[in-house]
């Protein structure tokens, strides 16, 4: 099941989320945004040349649209976690799967289509919320009002620039092409972040931290593009929420955080979650009988059949 992609997706994410944490330390937020640009799109134009795949495209706008949506969730994200508890920040955040459902739901209810498969999987994805409730277990105070509000716009953002993400692979553009310009609109509002802020000498262990920060960022944009691409939309909004379990674990791992009763039950709803939910899809396409379809191809898919 290729929505399954997006385990893996979170597992690089939350690794790469250990090596923001400790990078933090030693540079401003903008020349981390810059680093993990400029090596993802070192890394994609590398791969995409060596397969013969051009970065032009015919779906330029598309791509803007995609980059601008998760640049601008990402700047959000960082400036809510400034603003609020981590655990807060996180939260409002992960609300993207809720907001996927909700443009989803609002797109079959204008078109008159929909069924109990997706209805199923949105209860799905309000229990994995539930559980990120459970385990994160966030508070806003009254000073924290506007953290909230940029937090949650923070998510409505991942939400739009998801769905942008399918609509490219339904157009058949390759994923590295698709991270490409992610990482280079990225890469250019690190810059003008970190021009702001300015810059922070390099050490060998900082260099390593935004080396790895940048690899690991390309994995996970990889497999998380290939898993919005590919597989149920619905499906890998709920699987995101993996990533808040390995987040964890790294945190008992790396830190020695301490989790109580109520945020273990989080996490078992989290897992439980997606466990049923892919067994439900794995089901459905064992019941489902395959129909012919005509593939949308673009123009590198005649050289490179498996794009």
């Amino acid at each position: 099941m290729q929505s399954l992609w997006m385990l893996f997706a979170a597992f690089a994410f939350s690794l790469m989320g250990v090596g923001v944490k400790l990078a933090s330390d030693l540079y401003n937020t903008g020349e981390i945004v810059f680093y993990r640009g400029l090596i993802s799109v070192v890394i994609m134009w590398v791969l995409l040349s060596s397969r013969g795949v051009s970065v032009r495209t015919p779906y330029m706008l598309s791509h803007i649209k995609r980059s601008v949506f998760g640049v601008t969730s990402l700047m959000l994200w960082f400036t809510s976690i400034s603003l609020l508890p981590l655990a807060t920040a996180m939260t409002l955040n992960y609300m993207s799967p809720v907001w996927i459902a909700l443009i989803l739901g609002a797109s079959a209810a204008l078109a008159g289509t929909g069924g109990n498969a997706d209805r199923r999987l949105v209860l799905a994805i309000l229990l994995s919320f539930a559980g990120v409730i459970c385990l994160l277990q966030p508070s806003v105070g009254k000073d924290q009002l506007t953290g909230g509000l940029v937090g949650l716009i923070s998510g409505m953002f991942t939400a739009l620039a998801y769905v942008e993400v399918r609509q490219l692979g339904q157009l058949g553009e390759p994923e590295g092409r698709i991270v490409f310009y992610f990482s280079l609109v990225g890469m250019i509002a690190g810059l003008a972040w970190m021009l702001l802020e300015g810059t922070s000498p390099h050490t060998w262990y900082g260099a390593g931290l935004l080396l790895a920060i940048g690899i690991l960022a390309t994995l996970g944009q990889t497999a998380m593009t290939r898993a919005y691409k590919r597989g149920n939309t619905l499906l890998t909004a709920n699987l995101q929420y993996a990533g808040i379990v390995f987040s964890s674990v790294w945190g008992m791992l790396i830190w020695s955080d301490r989790l109580n009763w109520l945020s273990w039950l989080g996490m078992g709803l989290i897992i439980a979650s997606g466990i049923a939910t892919t067994l439900m899809r794995a089901r459905q396409g064992t019941d489902a009988k395959p129909t012919p379809a005509t593939p949308v191809k673009s123009p590198e898919a005649e050289v490179h059949p498996e794009v």
